[in-house]
């Protein structure tokens, strides 16, 4: 039987424990241990503590030369990074004036995606998938939570899904599954609730079948999915085992109320959420999901981080990577940004990547180094964990682990 491994030791080592899923957080709370060590065995974290205090003869050790500073490994709670194609052409449309309307009529927008995404092999949306998760992988993001929802049809969304469920056999990242199939309305349905109920009663029990997500998202918005459309849908949905997930308020408010209705656990967007949504979001359980990447892709307000942190709302930060809204893709840098524009501490930016961003997708044993924990983490070639978030995304990782095994 191979000894625990002792990794180590670590200028500044983050566990990010004993700070609540809810609330604001000051700087003064981040715990910070100096020197620092993590013995790791079978893929999970055994104990954290100081290096040297951690030493045996019962023990291999793994020596960190340099200044370094670990952290949790970063978890990216909404993403769209499967996907056929591109849309260079909707951002230069949108830079240059465009309305959303102009760019839909002139062949873009989300549409333009799904025709792409049909056209492309599954084969061909899995070397998407694991190329853009490597990405996200260099950058320490070592679990990305990944939608379907360009398919919009039975076999077209089937497809997305085992496309990434075959990339997570061989991607070096977690990559957990949701069902998007209510990304909007498909052109080539004459009745909106009748294409509901065939994804329902036609597409819900193949998931369930062949395992392949345990989550149901919907956009719930003007131009996709009402409320009250929604409503029978996330219903069955929740019938049938799975968790919920909203896009909820990007342009118009409505979503974050289904999204309490339905014990959502995450309103995910928020960017039009009034003082009414934002404390109907603090008083429930479900985690608010801000998207910075879709603000700075579509030059629109950020999510009110501040206001529901504030109120005691739980915060999430992921990066909506995608084609159209989001097309940058970077965790970090996209956070660091949030963080100057809403005025949050570097505990709240780093709490909203780490264990509350696994919270949203109900995962516990990730986001946090401590015992039983994966041994997922990350670190920078600093000796000051606040120079992360002040170079903005720039200062990059020196060595990304997971699951107890070093992978850059």
């Amino acid at each position: 039987m191979n000894k625990p491994l002792l990794i180590g030791p670590f200028t500044q080592l983050l566990p990010m424990t004993g700070l609540p899923l809810k609330g604001a957080l000051k700087d003064e709370q981040l715990s910070i241990i100096e020197n620092g060590g993590i013995l790791v065995a079978d893929g999970k974290i055994v104990k954290v503590g100081v290096f040297d205090e951690l030493k045996s003869a019962d023990v291999d050790i793994q020596l960190i030369d340099g200044k370094n500073v670990c952290l949790p490994g970063f978890v990216d709670s909404h993403t769209h990074i499967c996907f056929g194609g591109t849309r260079a052409r909707d951002y230069a449309y949108r830079n240059a004036g465009k309305t959303y309307l102009e760019i839909a009529k002139a062949g873009g927008g989300i549409w333009d995606t799904v025709t792409q995404t049909r056209k492309a092999s599954q084969d061909e949306l899995v070397k998407g998938i694991i190329s853009r998760s490597q990405k996200h992988l260099k950058n320490g993001v070592t679990t990305i939570e990944v939608k379907s929802g360009y398919g919009l049809s039975v076999d077209e969304e089937l497809k997305m899904l085992r496309a990434i469920k075959q990339a997570n056999e061989t991607s070096k990242v977690t990559l957990v599954p949701t069902c998007l199939a209510a990304h909007m309305k498909p052109k080539d349905w004459n009745q909106d609730q009748e294409y509901l109920n065939v994804i329902i009663n036609e597409l819900f029990p193949i998931i369930k079948t062949e395992n392949l997500a345990n989550r149901v998202d919907a956009f719930v918005e003007e131009s996709a999915f009402s409320p009250e459309e929604i409503k029978p849908y996330f219903q069955k949905a929740k019938e049938m085992g799975f968790d919920i997930t909203v896009h909820a308020d990007q342009f118009t408010t409505g979503g974050s109320q289904v999204a309490v209705d339905f014990d959502a656990v995450s309103a995910d967007h928020l960017e039009a959420s009034t003082e009414k949504e934002i404390q109907l979001l603090a008083k429930s359980n479900t985690i608010a999901t801000a998207l910075p990447g879709a603000s700075l892709g579509l030059g629109c307000a950020y999510t009110p981080a501040r206001k529901i942190l504030d109120v005691g709302g739980a915060l999430s930060i992921a990066s909506d990577h995608n084609p159209g809204s989001a097309p940058m893709g970077d965790l970090l840098t996209q956070a660091s940004i949030l963080g100057t524009f809403e005025k949050l501490s570097n505990t709240e930016v780093l709490s909203g990547i780490t264990f509350r961003a696994a919270a949203a997708l109900r995962l516990e044993d990730r986001g946090k180094l401590e015992a039983g924990a994966l041994a997922d983490f990350v670190v920078f070639p600093t000796d000051n964990y606040q120079e992360i978030t002040y170079h903005q995304g720039q200062l990059k990782p020196s060595m990304v682990w997971k699951n107890g095994t070093p992978i850059q």
